[in-house]
Parts: C-alpha cells; sequence; structure tokens
C-alpha cells in the first residue's frame, strides 16, 4: 500500500486538480450561458439608450448581445467607489457597456487576470516616479484612467460618463483602458494582444510597425492626424488610442489609414462602419 501510494499518488493528485479543473470550466461556462441569455431590465435599456452613444448607433441583435455580456461582465468584476464615489446602477451599466463592447464579437475570456475596478468622482491625482540611471525624481499626475498590468483597472466617473455621452470625439477612457488589458493578454503591454491566428501576427505588426513611425513623425513636426497624438508615445498606448479612433472615428480612420482599420475590424470582428451614423 505505501508502495502504491508513493508510485501512484502525484498522478492521482495531479489527475484530480485536472478533473476539478474541467468542472469548475464547466460550471464558469454554464453560467456565463445562462447570464448571457437571461433578461436584463428595462432600466439598462434607458441608461444606454439615454447615456451611450455607441450603444444607440449598434444594429438591434448587436444591442441584444451587449446586454448579454453587460449581464457576465457584471457578475464577474467588482467596481469600487474612491474618495466618496457610489457606485450606482448607471456607473456600473455604463462601465460594463464600454467595457464589452471591445469584446463583443470576440470568442474568449472576459477580461481574464483581475477582479477590480476602482471609480473616482472625477479625474485623480496620482504620484508618479521617474528613473534615469541612478537619477529618479517624483511629481503628481491628473489622470483620466489607467490600467495596472495583473491589476485593476481605474477610472474617473467625469471621464466615463463624457466619453459614453460623446461617441465622435475618439476619446473614450474605458475603451482605452480596456484596450490595455485585451494588450497585457499575451502577458506584456507592447500593443500586440492575442491574435485570432498565426498568419495575423506578420500584417499585423508591419501595419502597426509603419503607422507608428507615422505618428512619430507627426508628433515631432507638429503636424496634425485622426489619430491622437498622444498615441506616439508607446506601442502600448499606440494600440489603445487607434482602438479609441477604430469605434469613435471610423470613416476618418479608414480613410486616412485604410490598412490599419482592416487589422482593427479583423482583430475585433466589428465594422463600426455599418452602424448607424453618430447622433
Amino acid at each position: 500500500m505505501v508502495l502504491y501510494i508513493v508510485l501512484f499518488g502525484p498522478l492521482v493528485v495531479a489527475l484530480l486538480v485536472y478533473l476539478l479543473g474541467k468542472i469548475r470550466t464547466a460550471r464558469k461556462r454554464s453560467r456565463r450561458q445562462r447570464l448571457l441569455s437571461a433578461p436584463v431590465s428595462d432600466a439598462w435599456r434607458q441608461i444606454l439608450a439615454a447615456e451611450f452613444g455607441l450603444y444607440r448607433r449598434l444594429p438591434a441583435a448587436l444591442q441584444r448581445k451587449l446586454l448579454g455580456h453587460i449581464n457576465v461582465f457584471l457578475n464577474e468584476k467588482i467596481l469600487v467607489g474612491c474618495n466618496g464615489m457610489e457606485i450606482t446602477e448607471q456607473v456600473r451599466v455604463l462601465i460594463a457597456a464600454q467595457a464589452c463592447l471591445l469584446i463583443l464579437n470576440k470568442p474568449g475570456d472576459y477580461y481574464p487576470g483581475f477582479q477590480t475596478i476602482l471609480v473616482y468622482p472625477e479625474t485623480y491625482v496620482t504620484r508618479v516616479t521617474r528613473r534615469d540611471g541612478a537619477l529618479h525624481s517624483e511629481s503628481l499626475d491628473v489622470r483620466a484612467g489607467e490600467s495596472w498590468q495583473r491589476g485593476p483597472v481605474v477610472l474617473a466617473w467625469n471621464e466615463v460618463l463624457q466619453g459614453a455621452r460623446d461617441s465622435r470625439d475618439g476619446h473614450n477612457v474605458v475603451i482605452h483602458e480596456f484596450a490595455h488589458k485585451l494588450d497585457e493578454q499575451n502577458s506584456a503591454m507592447d500593443g500586440l494582444p492575442v491574435l485570432s491566428s498565426a498568419a495575423q501576427y506578420q500584417s499585423w505588426a508591419q501595419v502597426f510597425s509603419e503607422v507608428y513611425k507615422v505618428q512619430q513623425q507627426k508628433l515631432i513636426d507638429d503636424e496634425e492626424d485622426v489619430i491622437d497624438s498622444y498615441a506616439a508615445t508607446s506601442a502600448a498606448e499606440f494600440f489603445a488610442v487607434v482602438t479609441e479612433t477604430f469605434f469613435e472615428k471610423p470613416a476618418q480612420l479608414q480613410a486616412a489609414h485604410p490598412q490599419l482599420y482592416g487589422q482593427l475590424q479583423q482583430f475585433y470582428q466589428l465594422d463600426p462602419l455599418q452602424w448607424e451614423p453618430p447622433d
């Protein structure tokens, strides 16, 4: 008996861990399917119709699909108010809707690796330490949001609400920060998210690299582009900013950078050009 335990004990443990993992996965899949098809309150629809410009532009089928994703998202994520911020149903639904727009047609998980979303009532101040060799300096930055790698997302509610209401200015803090969460799923926030096929990586790298270099030069030359100049600060910020542009300024992005638009269309499996025009 002792010999049996010594020889086969690790194998039995590994098998049990594997089976428990399969059971948890099956339960999660079943729970999500129930939530995706569960009815949602009319209050949610009223909030989205009144406050979320991109929701109003979606075809009816995608609106229904988005409501199901919101149901799953709010079941799995925790929203925490900071500095006296009250987490109301409006706060929950608008943040979830904007985050889920990015995964509306993408199979897979609901932003794995983190659970908490911190919400401030307004833009907030954070202390930033910058290092240059042995030297380091500290400063205070005013921020609308941030995404900590393998950590929480932080959002300022006034910016969330403004981003939801205005679907034409190319700025949306929730879309921006959750694009970072998609980016980090390959374990590095480097502007290269997990793509659907190996074949896509070469064309993605070529197109994104070319447009990124153009944006860096335009920043130096102080030239304007449909893509906000903040995109030129890093590859990670480039991906997040062009995602905002893709959803909010699709016609301008497609006209100025058609290959980039095509890569984002393939990645998100959506074509905002086919949606209703902005209000």
